[in-house]
């Protein structure tokens, strides 16, 4: 009978440990009883800065099961309350996300044109009963450099990720709202 011996320390170093987790532990976020479809409109004006929020939206936007989110376009921060009404009353969508960089050109006060937007945005959802979400930003001061594009690139991805979570509970508080008056109790 031909038997290998083995030794001892040999077999128990072949018994595998299980893996040590890497990082946080993921989070569970709630699901959504009915589908939840996003637009998300980003503006083009110094787009290489705000399609940090997009994709850091994005990412999170999935995590929180909101998988549909269609991406649409603008020149500018200015475009973007038209284009919320217009996709608002198509009724095809259950929230809208903002994105823009208001900056100061010299030319004219960006504080107007922020103030306004933002004023508008609030305004199509209180009209059309849809969400209206903003991450269009308006820094102090943006000097176009190295330094500062950096910078707000890492703010916007922040914003992303904050928006989405903003973006998620409102319609999971949205959704339990209205199942509550439909059945009477508010």
């Amino acid at each position: 009978m031909n038997q290998m011996l083995q030794d001892p320390q040999t077999e128990t170093s072949q018994t595998t440990q299980p893996p040590v987790p890497v990082g946080p532990p993921a989070v569970e976020h709630p699901r959504f009883a009915k589908p939840q479809r996003v637009a998300f409109v980003q503006a083009c004006w110094h787009r290489d800065v705000v399609e940090e929020a997009r994709i850091a939206f994005v990412k999170e936007a999935e995590a929180r099961h909101l998988t549909h989110v269609d991406v649409f376009e603008v020149p500018g921060s200015f475009e973007i309350p038209l284009h919320a009404q217009v996709l608002a009353k198509t009724r095809r969508y259950t929230a809208i996300v903002a994105a823009g960089l208001v900056v100061d050109g010299g030319i004219y006060r960006h504080e107007f044109v922020a103030d306004t937007v933002i004023k508008a945005l609030m305004d199509v959802q209180l009209r059309t009963e849809v969400p209206v979400f903003s991450a269009v930003l308006t820094p102090q001061q943006f000097h176009e450099t190295e330094v500062h594009y950096d910078f707000f690139r890492r703010h916007f991805a922040i914003k992303g990720v904050e928006v989405a979570a903003a973006c998620a509970e409102t319609l999971l508080g949205l959704e339990r709202l209205r199942g509550q008056v439909a059945a009477g109790i508010v």
